[in-house]
């Protein structure tokens, strides 16, 4: 189906990335398609004509341009999320491990939008609930991690863990990560948690640094419920997908499974998981 709203999401510190969100503005223009830019990032652009609010986003958008890094890509998954909107990744940043399209073939990518030329894969998400009193407080999604950790030097997060209602064990360490396969190659896989492919549905706990005897990662089934509680008055802080949530206090709990349906990516042509994971990491043939 031929694009007619399209939503633009450039990183608001990088030239390249503003540059090519006026450049897109202008070609979508051309073929008489909408363009929106989130308001916060329209200033920073230069778009401010393109700006809406938030709330408005995403609503009746055919497709999400994300012009940055995996950050930006994160971001630009979850305003598009709950409206089901696919998202398009265009490299302007380092690794890009999410993103699609480097900024030479943005123009080819652009014409192939509009004219509705491109698949939609699908990637798991969490579904993050907070029962707190604090800023943190609701529900929230991550298509990479949610994770509670410590915000004070010299102090460890003390969690009670429990799984499907029953308890399992607590936890003491500088933090927990709770994540998707998509995340698995993020910052769990730095706590030296596994790697998964993206095609598997499934929910990982990693500790950082523990100090228990337990100290491996626990995969879950995405419909499992996982409910980690503060024990104490210790600081805690909780992030999704990079983003600070709040600072959670003794009592709180958050409780995390599987999205109520998938994220959607814009993809050209079949992604071969394994010879991406290895170009971005370097990995040799021997």
């Amino acid at each position: 189906m031929k694009a007619r709203a399209v939503g633009l999401v450039p990183h608001p510190n990088r030239s390249q990335a503003t540059q090519l969100a006026k450049h897109a503005a202008e070609r979508l223009a051309e073929h008489d398609v909408e363009a929106r830019v989130p308001g916060p990032d329209a200033d920073a652009a230069g778009l401010g004509h393109l700006a809406v609010e938030l709330d408005s986003f995403a609503p009746g958008l055919d497709v999400v341009v994300s012009l940055g890094g995996d950050g930006t890509m994160l971001r630009a998954v979850d305003l598009s999320y709950e409206a089901r909107v696919p998202v398009l990744g265009v490299n302007v940043g380092q690794l890009g491990y999410l993103t699609e399209v480097e900024p030479h073939d943005f123009d080819a990518a652009l014409d192939r939008l509009v004219k509705g030329e491109y698949e939609v894969s699908e990637r798991m998400m969490l579904q993050v609930d907070v029962d707190s009193a604090g800023p943190a407080c609701g529900r929230w999604f991550a298509l990479n991690e949610a994770v509670l950790e410590k915000v004070h030097t010299g102090r460890l997060v003390r969690l009670d863990v429990e799984v499907n209602g029953v308890d399992f064990t607590p936890y003491a360490a500088d933090g927990v990560i709770v994540a998707t396969p998509t995340g698995s190659t993020a910052y769990s896989f730095s706590a030296r948690g596994p790697i998964v492919s993206p095609r598997h549905q499934c929910i990982l706990l990693t500790p950082v640094s523990p100090h228990m005897l337990f100290d491996r990662a626990l995969v879950l089934d995405p419909e499992e419920t996982l409910q980690l509680s503060v024990c104490d008055d210790r600081s805690v802080v909780l992030t999704a997908d990079g983003r600070e949530l709040g600072e959670l206090a003794a009592g709180d709990a958050v409780t995390c499974t599987g999205g109520p349906w998938p994220a959607r990516i814009v993809t050209f042509a079949p992604r071969d998981f394994h010879q991406i994971l290895k170009a971005k990491f370097g990995l040799p043939d021997r």
